[in-house]
């Protein structure tokens, strides 16, 4: 199983004293050269006084934006525990036991506009920066970072079912194959809610919802192989209260999950429904 989640907004710094960045210890160090790009191109960007507008990013994170300046040498902290946010802390991607954590340092991939893609227990600095976003130098994030990633990518999910749990600015950097000698099952998740016998697509609570589910298929006792084995975790939370909702107090009830078929050479789609 690969599990592709996207980075959280916000990040937590590591504390002071902590290791600073060694780029090739990162996953798919084949990676390590264009890091270097985007990082000089970052650095080069944020010390501008136009910073937070080229970032496209309020004034008031002009502190986490002036950090970008200096991340060769900032403290670093296990990905994990630096992406933050909703997703992440329902997944409990930072405090999973042993077993459930070594499963994720092998299948878990964050994708970053900065790194290209990290695993869990890769050690980075906090930063400021969408896959959405063009640099001078580098261009368009996605775009720069597309032809590495399928040539590592490619190849790791090929006969693997890949679990996407990204939204689709990170999406576009990377495209699992579903043809050819390098196919993988690529399982797109999208969450709903049933309201008064009517669905609608939602977005905040769905990335709750995915969080629950990656932390779900990371601590079941046997992997996800297939789409039908994903489908057979979603199921398993059937009936299970996903999140409580803040203001109402109402609770949200996984009531059906559905595998449904897409677009040729595009992903399934696990469909989850809240209610």
């Amino acid at each position: 199983m690969m599990l592709l989640l996207p980075p959280s907004e916000g990040k937590t710094p590591a504390p002071d004293g902590a290791a600073p960045l060694d780029l090739g210890a990162l996953a798919h160090p084949e990676l390590t050269e264009r890091r270097k790009q985007v990082l000089a191109d970052l650095a080069r960007v944020s010390a501008r006084p136009d910073a937070t507008t080229a970032l496209g990013v309020s004034e008031g994170l002009a502190d986490e934006v002036a950090r970008n300046t200096a991340l060769r040498d900032a403290p670093s902290g296990r990905a994990a525990e630096v992406y933050t946010g909703v997703l992440y802390a329902a997944a409990g991607l930072a405090t999973l036991p042993d077993g459930a954590a070594q499963r994720a340092q092998a299948s878990v991939l964050t994708f970053s506009g900065l790194w290209g893609v990290v695993a869990p227990g890769d050690r980075i600095p906090a930063y400021r920066l969408s896959m959405g976003i063009g640099l001078p130098d580098v261009g368009r994030l996605a775009t720069f970072w597309k032809p590495a990633l399928a040539e590592v990518l490619d190849a790791r999910a090929a006969g693997d079912v890949v679990v996407d749990c990204r939204s689709a600015t990170y999406v576009a950097a990377w495209k699992p194959r579903t043809t050819g000698d390098r196919a993988a099952e690529w399982v797109e998740v999208r969450v709903l809610r049933e309201t008064d016998g009517k669905r609608s697509v939602v977005s905040h609570n769905a990335k709750h919802t995915r969080g629950v589910l990656a932390g779900h298929l990371l601590r079941r006792e046997h992997e996800a192989r297939t789409s039908e084995d994903v489908l057979k975790a979603a199921q398993e939370l059937v009936g299970s209260v996903i999140l409580t909702e803040i203001g109402s107090g109402k609770d949200q009830t996984l009531i059906e999950a559905n595998l449904l078929d897409g677009r040729p050479r595009g992903p399934r789609t696990l469909e989850l429904v809240l209610a």
